[in-house]
Formats: C-alpha cells, sequence, structure tokens
C-alpha cells in the first residue's frame, strides 16, 4: 500500500498541471476578446477570418437568422465585406467569460460598432454578443458566434 500512495499522488499532481487553471483561461480569453476589437478595428472585416474557426462546426447567428451555417461561408463572405465596408471600430463592454474546460469556454458581452460603409453610409449599432471559443494549436478562435442588434433608439 505505501508503494501505491507516491504514484497515485504523482498521477494526481502531473495530471493537475496540464492545463491551466480557469483562472488562466478566462485571463487568456479576455486578451483574445481584446485583441479581436482590436483587430477588426486596425484591419477591418479582414480580420475576422483569423478569428473564426475554419471549419463545418462553426456557425454565426444574429438577430435570430443563420448568417454563416459553417466556417467555409464566412470565409467566403469576407471579401465582400472588404469591398462594402470602408472602416469598423469595435468596442465590448464588460465581457463575461465562462470556461467550461481548459480549452473551450463561454464568451459574452455588450458591443457596440461603428461602421463606415464605402457608399458613404455610417451605421452605429450596439447590442450584445455570446459566442464559443476553443484553443486549437496553442491559439483561441470563435467556435460559434451570436450577435443581436438592440432596437433603434
Amino acid at each position: 500500500m505505501r508503494l501505491c500512495f507516491p504514484a497515485l499522488l504523482a498521477m494526481i499532481v502531473c495530471g493537475c498541471n496540464r492545463h491551466p487553471p480557469l483562472d488562466n483561461i478566462k485571463t487568456e480569453v479576455t486578451g483574445f476578446v481584446r485583441t479581436v476589437a482590436e483587430g477588426v478595428t486596425a484591419r477591418g472585416p479582414a480580420a475576422w477570418q483569423e478569428y473564426f474557426q475554419d471549419g463545418p462546426e462553426f456557425f454565426m447567428a444574429a438577430d435570430g437568422h443563420m448568417e454563416f451555417v459553417d466556417g467555409a461561408a464566412a470565409r467566403a463572405a469576407i471579401p465582400n465585406l472588404v469591398r462594402t465596408i470602408k472602416s469598423i471600430r469595435l468596442e465590448w463592454g464588460e465581457v463575461r467569460i465562462d470556461p467550461l474546460t481548459a480549452d473551450v469556454a463561454v464568451v459574452a458581452a455588450p458591443w457596440h460598432e461603428v461602421v463606415d460603409l464605402a457608399d458613404g453610409k455610417h451605421v452605429d449599432e450596439h447590442g450584445y454578443f455570446s459566442g464559443t471559443v476553443e484553443r486549437r494549436n496553442g491559439r483561441w478562435q470563435f467556435r460559434n458566434a451570436h450577435w443581436s442588434t438592440a432596437p433603434g433608439k
């Protein structure tokens, strides 16, 4: 019995140290969400390619409608967004992070976006965002996303 206890203790300690604590996940995901706003604001809609997963698991809905059924559909839509959107300023309100595992978390936050379109129109909207992020190959990306827009003032 004495020989088993050190081996058991070693397995427990090694197993617990393989994944960062959930507080670290919150910090990492909060940093990712900030990076998304900074990237989209600096580089426009082309930046979204970096933050959405490419595969069939990705989807995005907005205001009750499916916008992209998968990562391929999102990627295919981005060139048109680049042509029609001159600039974007994306800001998050208080971001809520709910770590589900060491590699998956739920993100929720109010958002405010100011968009200048190529045709000269100006769009100023806000609403609420929720989504799931997943870490793959050492980096976080959105696995799914839902944007709801608050009704006009």
